[in-house]
């Protein structure tokens, strides 16, 4: 039986956030009702004419420069022609010629962990289609236009992906950065970021592809992943028995986990594409490009080295906070106000992020500000409390009450921690006389008893007991 590899391109779109469309005025907001932001423009009727948006130039520089790409000078645009009910001009305003960048590359691990770079192909801006939906009457296919016109930029891969997992790494690199940047939610559920891959697969070794099929409709990364797996099996079985298969478009059924036929797959030429007449070519100037060069936000990686070099964190930490940029964002607000920053990895890590998750919250609706969770940390550091009476009582108590400060409730709730040596030897001999048994075998040498009788110190005293003085108190009670 022949070995196949996969090759595999990818196609990501992506929606930009602008208020007003790519070439006229209307709202780009989501969730409008069907039909309400439209105008004569978008709607393609005759005599109208488009207008260039600054924005979408500048955020589509934005990603080009992140992403380590050429930014073309000259620029033009070009009409591409196909007639879906979803277009009302019948052609889309795209970048044929002229793309706004070349080249560049997006960086991922291989399967031994190494670093490899996903090479690009281009970046071009271009307008969104209308949506249909079929599922939304029993005889007829509805149409919302709300969407035509939206801005895109279309993000070309070089066939540089081997397999789903790869594919599944440079989707989530693509967004994490569009959303660091700011240019876009990546909201692949309502279709703000979507992925089309193209897959083929050939002898292992062979010089030439193998057929390429386009597999659309896809809406997570998950997703993605699943139907690139289900495609390589599709066509490997297909080759393995000796039937070919044609080049064509594929959607994905997410709830079979399978790809099926949606129409065959366009040439180059059925685009007839020409250059856009009704509007002026722009040219990309030094000054222009420099300005936004300066503005540029830091990227992921970018904070991820600055999280393991200045505030010394470890890799996961540095790397699990960066995922999230308003994650990252809370974390180094919370340092303004603390240098103790691993304590802040911890907690935010910890406590918050399983509060988050208990409630289906996203760090953006977190109750308490970073600064009242730096006074938490100072209260620790300051053996006031202990991590312990922290997490247990005073956090969940300043969620109840986000007005409160984290002393106050620990005063209240009669937690200060105490280094009070008669204190702490009373409870050490009430614990210890409830372990007589215990007691003995650790005098005997089980030596791992001894946080047994530590934590049942601290429990005792309610959280109020220092721990190193429960510590060194504890050893001197069992010699």
């Amino acid at each position: 039986m022949t070995e196949y590899e996969a090759v595999i391109g990818l196609e990501i779109h992506v929606q930009l956030l602008t208020k007003s469309k790519a070439y006229c005025g209307d709202n780009t907001e989501y969730g409008a009702l069907p039909n309400t932001q439209v105008s004569p423009i978008s709607l393609g009727h005759p005599g109208t004419l488009p207008k260039h948006n600054k924005m979408v130039i500048e955020k589509a520089i934005m990603m080009g420069l992140a992403l380590n790409c050429d930014i073309t000078r000259h620029n033009r645009f070009d009409r591409k022609n196909y007639f879906y009910a979803d277009l009302p001009k019948g052609y889309q305003i795209t970048q044929d010629k002229t793309p706004i960048c070349t080249g560049g590359y997006v960086k991922i691990k291989d399967a031994n962990g190494d670093e490899k770079r996903i090479k690009l192909t281009r970046i071009h801006m271009e307008e969104d289609s209308g949506k249909s939906m079929h599922d939304q009457d029993l005889t007829d296919s509805l149409i919302d236009y709300n969407r035509a016109g939206v801005p895109l930029i279309e993000i070309v891969s070089d066939p540089d992906l081997k397999n789903s997992d790869e594919a599944y790494q440079y989707v989530s690199e693509v967004r994490k950065i569009v959303r660091y940047l700011g240019i876009c939610d990546g909201n692949m559920e309502e279709g703000s970021l979507r992925c089309d891959a193209n897959v083929s697969i050939n002898p292992v070794g062979a010089k030439e592809y193998g057929t390429k099929v386009e597999i659309k409709n896809m809406n997570s990364i998950s997703n993605v992943k699943r139907a690139i797996e289900s495609e390589i099996i599709r066509q490997t079985e297909l080759l393995n028995k000796g039937e070919s298969f044609i080049s064509e478009t594929r959607g994905f059924n997410a709830l079979k986990g399978n790809t099926f036929s949606m129409r065959a797959k366009e040439a180059a030429n059925d685009y007839r594409y020409f250059p856009e007449p009704d509007l002026p070519p722009f040219i990309v100037s030094d000054a222009y490009l420099n300005a936004i060069k300066e503005a540029l936000p830091a990227l992921p990686e970018q904070l991820y080295n600055q999280l393991k070099t200045d505030f010394l964190l470890s890799d996961y930490d540095a790397k699990t906070i960066t995922e999230d940029k308003a994650l990252a964002n809370y974390f180094l607000e919370t340092c303004k106000h603390t240098k103790n920053y691993k304590a802040a990895a911890n907690w935010l890590l910890g406590s918050i992020k399983s509060h988050l998750n208990d409630t289906g919250k996203d760090i953006s609706q977190f109750e308490l500000k970073p600064i009242q969770i730096a006074d938490i940390i100072a209260l620790i550091d300051d053996n006031k409390i202990s991590n312990t009476a922290a997490s247990q009582v005073v956090f969940p108590e300043m969620l109840k009450n986000t007005s409160l400060f984290a002393l106050n409730i620990a005063e209240e709730k009669n937690i200060i921690q105490t280094n009070d040596v008669i204190f702490i030897t009373e409870i050490i001999k009430n614990v210890l006389a409830q372990y007589p048994k215990k007691v003995e075998e650790y005098r005997t040498g089980k030596k791992g008893l001894l946080g047994l009788f530590v934590g049942e110190v601290m429990k005792a005293s309610k959280g109020k007991a220092d721990p190193k003085v429960v510590n060194q108190e504890v050893i001197k009670a069992l010699g």
